[in-house]
């Protein structure tokens, strides 16, 4: 199997309920060399996704540029559209989503975003991922245009109220279709979350399609906490870190997508992590995750980009 390992890289605040246009910082990349095991004990290299406030702090850029030089991470984009210029007035709060804003604006925050890491950073971002996950055919049709070959904003077998409806989205990276002109293939890597008993999914969709509006995905906001396991150490406790890749497997599966936040690794920069020793046994998890994996089969890490292939992800 192949293993990506997916960071947002991103400024505080996040995790407040406020979307403020000017943040109150990134101190939280220094908090990076937390995971310095994973390539130097492991050989799993990182794709850090970092957002506008990320790539233009000085300081910022030099912790990233000694993951691209030391360890060989990749360095790809973040779109938090709230705090990422352009700005204008729109009748919605924030967080606007993406779909309800106008396409040019979606455009030059992406272009504004991209150069940013151009010129912060020095590359080229080959590899996206949406903030809250928020991704639809706005972002579709305009991420080749940027340069973006490999996509990382869908979730398989959950759905948020309100949010884009990827709910029966494969496990496998898979091409995604794009308009006509928009560029080469976009590949989409979704987050690894698989079903624990096979059908389920489906079975709860077609369900939870009876009922109109937010009553039905209400109803699928529920099955990852019930039904569903995944790979992501804060999301899911060590236990169903390993039967998803274990059920994985055994349907054929091909690669696995692990995701995090850079504010987790920070002592209360989330809700989750409030103290030194809560991100301590985060990474303790993840330490203990990366050993059996490593003993149970092989695997290859890989970065994100590495899954942008005309033959398939297989054949990269």
């Amino acid at each position: 199997m192949k293993l990506a390992i997916s960071i947002d890289v991103e400024e505080e605040g996040l995790f407040s309920g406020k979307y403020p246009r000017t943040p109150p910082g990134v101190s939280n990349v220094a908090q990076l060399k937390r995971l310095e095991f994973i390539p130097r004990e492991f050989g799993i290299p990182l794709t850090l996704l970092v957002t506008y406030q990320v790539a233009r702090d000085p300081g910022a850029q030099e912790i990233l540029k000694y993951w691209q030089e030391r360890y060989g991470a990749e360095i790809g984009a973040h779109l938090h559209p709230w705090n990422t210029s352009p700005f204008i007035d729109l009748p919605d709060p924030e967080p606007v989503r993406s779909e309800k804003m106008p396409i040019s604006l979606i455009r030059d925050k992406l272009h504004n975003l991209v150069s940013a890491i151009k010129e912060g950073l020095g590359v080229t971002p080959r590899s996206f991922r949406m903030g809250r996950f928020d991704w639809g055919p706005k972002l579709r049709s305009l991420l080749p245009e940027m340069g973006i070959r490999v996509d990382s904003s869908m979730v398989p077998c959950t759905q948020k109220v309100g949010g884009p409806d990827y709910f029966l989205t494969p496990a496998d990276p898979f091409p995604l279709a794009v308009s006509e002109g928009a560029g080469d293939t976009l590949w989409e890597a979704p987050l690894t979350m698989v079903p624990v008993l096979p059908g389920t999914a489906s079975w709860v969709y077609r369900f939870s399609s009876l009922f109109a509006g937010a009553r039905g995905q209400r109803l699928r906001s529920w099955f990852p906490h019930v039904l569903a396991a995944g790979i992501h150490p804060v999301w899911f406790p060590l236990p169903s870190m390993r039967l998803a890749v274990r059920l994985h497997r055994r349907r054929g599966g091909q690669v696995l997508n692990m995701f995090l936040h850079s504010t987790e690794l920070a002592p209360g920069g989330t809700p989750q992590f409030p103290t030194e020793a809560a991100v301590a046994r985060l990474i303790r998890k993840m330490r203990s995750f990366f050993t059996w994996l490593k003993k149970t089969g092989p695997v290859q890490g890989v970065r994100l980009s590495d899954f942008y292939n005309r033959e398939g992800p297989a054949a990269g």
